[in-house]
């Protein structure tokens, strides 16, 4: 466990969803969560008390967690700079970037110094197996998505919660940098190599023989070129009986691709259902979790009213709004009578 309380680290960021890990420890692990340290050139905020590495080491902090993401996973000069800062201030550092803080001399030469620690969280663990595909019993919902980034962890994290509260077993398996600073453990799926993405999810979610269910951080999405073989690796790995579309109505374009459209909320539920029957053949949509910060509430109502109507599924913004919709599909058409899985032909 990476020990807390933390820094959250903002630094130049202009990108609202580049700060998403920071962002997402802010949202689901608060107490851990001491203050931000962003410079004047950043416009961004998650409303924590703004301090350096020196001022945060002094309250008490003890890990800046680097909670940045960007095209590539790569530290660049200034990242690097204020990591050095937050060590010699007496602070382990924290990454999720596929770029290792491992892998930068002086990262590690000033961190043997002071005596803290690296820790690089996009780490897949060794001896991974090969999916295999088998049946196994248990409960598995996966949320996919019509692009990356449009929320799939925080809304499976509300559904763990939401769950919890009506007294069901649940347990949200991470498979991204900032779940499993979460959740304290997962699988960071797109730092597998390909060959193995379905035998470690596989691994992450074993058969279990409880009611419960294992809700599973979904990752990319089918139809954004770079990041489709994850999403489908996860489809299979998952065996999931259940899938959780999540759609972020805001969206012009793919993330980082203007020349790529979003797919419809139809085709992206076709698409995820098809790929996931191959190893899951009784497998069920079971909501649409939309993605409304960028709405008012009652334009965000509104449009969750509108895009259950039109699909014949519950819609609600899980984080915003609360889960129980879903949850009550789920109950009503993931009964016991419906085999998890089979072997197919």
């Amino acid at each position: 466990m990476i020990p807390g309380p933390f820094l959250l680290y903002l630094g130049h960021s202009s990108d609202a969803v580049g700060i998403k890990t920071s962002r997402g420890l802010a949202a689901f692990r608060p107490k851990d969560c001491l203050g931000e340290w962003r410079h004047d050139d950043c416009p961004l905020t998650l409303d924590l008390p703004r301090m350096d590495a020196a001022a945060a080491r002094a309250a008490g902090a003890r890990t800046l967690v680097l909670g940045i993401a960007n095209a590539g996973g790569k530290m660049d000069d200034a990242l690097i700079h204020d990591a050095l800062a937050a060590i010699s201030a007496g602070l382990s550092v924290a990454s999720g970037l596929h770029q290792r803080l491992r892998d930068e001399p002086r990262l590690v030469r000033a961190a043997a110094d002071a005596g803290v620690t690296l820790f690089d969280v996009r780490d897949p663990p060794a001896d991974l197996p090969i999916g295999n595909g088998l049946p196994r019993a248990g409960n598995r919902l996966l949320t996919v998505g019509t692009d990356c980034s449009v929320g799939k962890m925080y809304a499976t994290l509300a559904l763990r919660d939401a769950m919890h509260a009506r007294g069901i077993a649940a347990d949200f398996r991470a498979t991204g940098q900032t779940g499993i600073m979460i959740a304290g453990a997962g699988v960071p799926v797109d730092a597998v190599v390909a060959d193995f993405i379905s035998g470690a999810i596989e691994q992450l979610t074993p058969a279990r023989h409880d009611a419960g269910w294992d809700l599973i951080e979904g990752q990319g999405s089918l139809f954004h070129p770079s990041f489709a073989g994850v999403s489908t690796g996860l489809l299979h790995g998952a065996q999931p009986r259940a899938l959780l579309l999540c759609h972020d109505p805001s969206r012009a374009h793919m993330r980082g691709l203007p020349h790529y459209q979003l797919p419809s909320i139809t085709d992206c539920l076709a698409a995820n259902l098809s790929v996931a029957r191959l190893t899951s053949p009784h497998v069920q949509a079971v909501g649409i979790a939309l993605n409304t910060v960028a709405l008012d509430e009652a334009d965000a109502r509104r449009l969750c009213s509108s895009v259950a109507d039109t699909h014949g599924l519950p819609c609600t913004d899980p984080y915003r709004f609360g889960a129980d919709p879903i949850i009550d599909w789920m109950l009503t058409c993931c009964d016991a009578s419906t085999p998890a899985t089979t072997v197919s032909a």
